[in-house]
């Protein structure tokens, strides 16, 4: 089941958005990444949640996504997460933000399985200017962006693929405009 969990969770760049979120959603996301593993469990994050259209208008122009498909300019119109959560580090909690890098994936990670577990998805954003988000956001100087992380209800086809050593690892599309996702084989990751 767990497993099941792993593999739905991809990285999705198109949404059905007839489907809203509410502030009580996003914090149940929150809450997951709240009780994740931290460093020195100094748990420096603090969580900006965005569900409103303006909210959604000020973050989604100051993301970058799928930098190996630049071609496809996705998300597409009509098919844009209908929610972010931006994490942030706290620098009065802790002011070393180099140090926590592998937390901050701990926490979108966690809540991503968190979404996939009511079959929603989602994708981490790191394109993007920590300065031009918290300008837009109107954050205070101690909160800095870190991961921004789009949800919403996946509205396309991931397909998992094996690839054999050698094999190129970009994702790709189809004619059909499917997203095809090579994984190295595990015996080729198997020490």
């Amino acid at each position: 089941m767990f497993k099941d969990l792993v593999r739905f969770s991809r990285s999705y760049r198109g949404y059905d958005e007839s489907k809203r979120f509410t502030r009580e959603e996003l914090a149940e996301f929150a809450d997951a990444a709240r009780f994740a593993p931290s460093s020195v469990n100094m748990q420096p994050f603090c969580y900006y949640l965005a569900y409103t259209d303006e909210q959604l208008a000020k973050i989604q122009p100051l993301t970058g996504w799928a930098r190996a498909l630049p071609e496809k300019h996705l998300p597409y119109p009509g098919h844009r997460p209908t929610a972010f959560i931006v994490i942030c580090q706290n620098t009065e909690w802790q002011a070393d933000t180099g140090r926590f890098q592998r937390d901050v994936g701990i926490a979108a990670q966690t809540m991503l399985l968190a979404a996939a577990e009511q079959k929603l998805g989602g994708i981490m954003i790191g394109n993007f200017s920590p300065e031009k988000l918290s300008s837009a956001l109107e954050l205070p100087a101690n909160l800095v962006p870190e991961l921004i992380v789009a949800f919403g209800k996946p509205d396309e086809t991931v397909v998992l693929t094996e690839a054999a050593p050698g094999e190129s690892l970009k994702y790709y599309r189809d004619e059909n405009d499917v997203h095809y996702v090579p994984k190295r084989r595990l015996e080729d990751v198997i020490l």
